[in-house]
């Protein structure tokens, strides 16, 4: 594990100081370090003695693309929390079967811990959950106009081929939710494109009639949970999915029902932004990274960074900031 003692912080919903996990360090197959989460194998792990796959969430956090060198001290702990209640939520809703078996760390093996990862490193923020073959698609729906698809909005008056109203305004909310599937890319952005490309995408693995199953169970998810979060002061702008189907142990698809995978509705996949004061035609103030994307966009504007790596180093300002919008949404939604 590699931690930085300076950045440790104490969590409004922790009666601990957390030290930072920036990445971990276990002896389990398949390592696999993305933009915030470590990922391994979990062999056997599942009811029918499959394997599993072990979701650690660090504290890192990324930005255009960039994973930054600061870490945000609990931040893995809050979107694990975030992530398993929503999981949990969506299953209990009837809304979808999700990866979701477990959070508990003690299911992990003493023989995984031989490097410098502890299993009191791993509290809070392990998701154990169904090994899936994952739908290259990501499943974005958005309620509201703002990112990429404002700026593609202002440019064709379209979002991913599909045409909006004239005189729509920044951050308004559109006459209805809206499905902008994008390419899943492992390096890079990913690429918004049209439902037509995105059939044409998974064309060898159910192609149409799987992108319309997907479309359909995201809106739902979207709209049940947008009407969760604003019942708590929460306005849920816009969000990403990601499905998969269920594969046992030799990787073969065991189940042709898709799934929810990876995370749900955290305040790394979504836009969250506070109810009080919501005011369309404006950049709205947000429970999400954008505090982070902010701060980095004046780096930017100073021609001080240019959004690739190596990532600059954040201010304590910033980190406290941003911890504490995470800490105010989890405790919002969670009733906290």
């Amino acid at each position: 594990m590699q931690t930085t003692p300076e950045t440790a912080t104490a969590s409004p919903h922790c009666s601990e100081i957390i030290m930072p996990v920036f990445n971990t360090d276990l002896c389990l197959p398949d390592r696999r370090l993305g933009k915030v989460r470590d990922t391994y194998t979990l062999p056997g792990a599942d009811a029918e003695g499959n394997d599993a796959l072990l979701i650690v969430a660090s504290d890192r956090i990324s930005a255009f693309d960039v994973v930054m060198p600061t870490p945000i001290s609990s931040k893995g702990v809050l979107l694990t929390k975030i992530a398993s209640f929503w999981l949990r939520w969506i299953e209990g809703q009837g809304l979808c079967r999700t990866h979701l078996l477990s959070t508990d760390p003690s299911q992990i093996p003493d023989s995984a811990f031989t490097g410098s990862t502890t299993r009191e490193d791993l509290a809070g923020r392990v998701t154990i959950g169904h090994r899936c073959r994952v739908i290259p698609v990501e499943c974005v729906v958005r309620g509201y106009l703002e990112g990429s698809g404002w700026k593609e909005y202002l440019e064709t008056q379209h979002v991913c081929g599909i045409k909006l109203p004239a005189g729509l305004k920044r951050c308004g909310q559109l006459p209805e939710p809206i499905f902008t599937p994008a390419t899943k890319a492992d390096e890079g952005h990913d690429e918004n494109i049209g439902f037509d490309q995105a059939c044409a995408h998974v064309e060898s693995i159910g192609g149409r009639s799987l992108m319309e199953k997907l479309r359909d169970r995201s809106l739902a998810i979207y709209s049940a949970a947008a009407e969760y979060a604003l019942a708590r002061g929460i306005i849920l702008a816009d969000t990403k999915f990601e499905f998969g189907f269920q594969i046992n142990s030799a990787g073969e698809i065991i189940d042709d029902e898709p799934i929810l995978i990876d995370e749900a509705l955290t305040p790394d996949s979504s836009r969250f932004w506070p109810v009080d004061g919501y005011t369309p035609g404006q950049s709205q103030p947000s429970f999400d990274k954008q505090f982070v994307r902010e701060y980095l966009e004046t780096l930017v504007a100073q021609d001080q960074w240019h959004k690739s790596p190596p990532g600059p180093v954040i201010p304590d300002d910033v980190i406290a900031g941003t911890i504490r919008r995470y800490n105010e949404v989890c405790g919002l939604l969670l009733g906290e």
